[in-house]
């Protein structure tokens, strides 16, 4: 059973009060006007080209199915991702010795266990600072973390890190912060120094940033990975409806659109769309509007940005980072890049 402390709106208890004890939870107010999704509907649908953010997939069967995406044979970015940090993760705390560990789009902190695990082995313990929009999912992976950790501290942030972040709260001693899973793909070149420099200016020295970012490869390999053979990306693009329909009243049949995904070459990145497969009209209840189709006509759903290592160090370089390691297998699918404030070493 768990339940909210009424003498800590702050603290999740649970049965057992020594676990509770090391589990807390922040709300992290914006600082800046996030949108909510009729204006994104409003902006997105309606325009030319149209598209939806990809925030909005992850309802609860959406991120069942993104689960289930990391376990398909031609989805390589999870798995290469967690290897790299495995191996490197021992460099990374010795390197940093960090009193804390903040993480954006936590999610479940299935690969952050390797740091934790290597916090273990080194005898430097780190407060966990997991910032998630879905408050269930940091409250149950927390109770996860510090029944296996008994020495973590899990200080949940509950919010949207697009909404800005100077409401964190204040930490005292060097922090890691981890931007990992190649989301930093997902935006703009824009957006990503955006996001880095915003990122840069909570840093002080001895802070590091380690980022996790895929790299241009196969065009082949890129395309099997956003169209597995079992269906389950179409699956989770098509979704995006589902969760339409549900939240803005709209009367979408999933059947009348097919998931495509495809390699934009000149701009380096995967395009996921979806496609309509026929002349429609499509009801927005909850904008008393109606959305035209024609057949063939697409919604731009998600963008994966990959990278060259040159890229990826011009990108951090933007943000007023330098890079202190840049770790990546020997076939170079994958990078992770620990980068820091100024020119001294982290160390």
């Amino acid at each position: 059973m768990v339940a909210y402390d009424a003498r800590n709106t702050n603290r999740w208890l649970n049965m057992d009060e020594i676990v509770a004890s090391r589990l807390t939870r922040h709300r992290v107010p914006p600082v800046v006007a996030v949108p909510g999704i009729l204006e994104d509907v409003s902006r997105g649908l309606f325009s030319t080209p149209r598209y939806m953010p990809p925030k909005y997939f992850y309802d609860e069967r959406g991120s069942l199915l993104f689960d289930a995406i990391c376990e398909t044979p031609e989805y390589y970015p999870t798995r290469v991702e967690e290897a790299l940090l495995r191996a490197c993760a021992p460099d990374v705390i010795e390197q940093v010795r960090p009193r804390h560990i903040v993480e954006f789009g936590s999610g479940t902190a299935r690969k952050t266990r390797h740091l934790f695990d290597a916090c273990g082995r080194s005898g430097s313990a780190a407060a966990y600072w997991p910032f998630d929009v879905c408050e269930t999912m940091l409250r149950d992976s927390g109770m996860r973390l510090v029944q296996e950790y008994d020495w973590l501290q899990v200080n949940a942030l509950v919010g949207d890190y697009s909404g800005g972040l100077a409401g964190l709260p204040a930490r005292e001693g060097r922090t890691l912060y981890l931007f990992l899973g190649g989301t930093i793909g997902n935006f703009t070149h824009e957006e990503a120094v955006a996001f880095l420099s915003e990122v840069r200016g909570l840093m002080r020295d001895g802070d590091a940033l380690l980022l996790g970012a895929d790299r241009i490869k196969d065009e082949d390999v890129l395309h099997m990975a956003y169209n597995d053979a079992a269906g389950v990306t179409a699956a989770f693009n098509l979704n995006l409806l589902n969760v339409l329909n549900r939240e803005v009243d709209a009367d979408f049949e999933t059947g009348n659109f097919r998931h495509q995904a495809v390699f934009n070459g000149a701009a380096s990145r995967i395009e996921m769309y979806l496609v309509s497969q026929c002349r429609q009209s499509v009801s927005i209840g909850a904008l008393d509007r109606r959305l035209q189709l024609e057949a063939g006509e697409r919604i731009l759903t998600e963008i994966s940005r990959k990278f060259s290592p040159e890229g990826l160090e011009t990108l951090i370089a933007r943000a007023g980072l330098a890079v202190r390691r840049h770790y990546a297998p020997d076939d170079g699918w994958y990078s992770l890049l620990l980068a820091g404030v100024g020119d001294a070493p982290v160390t």
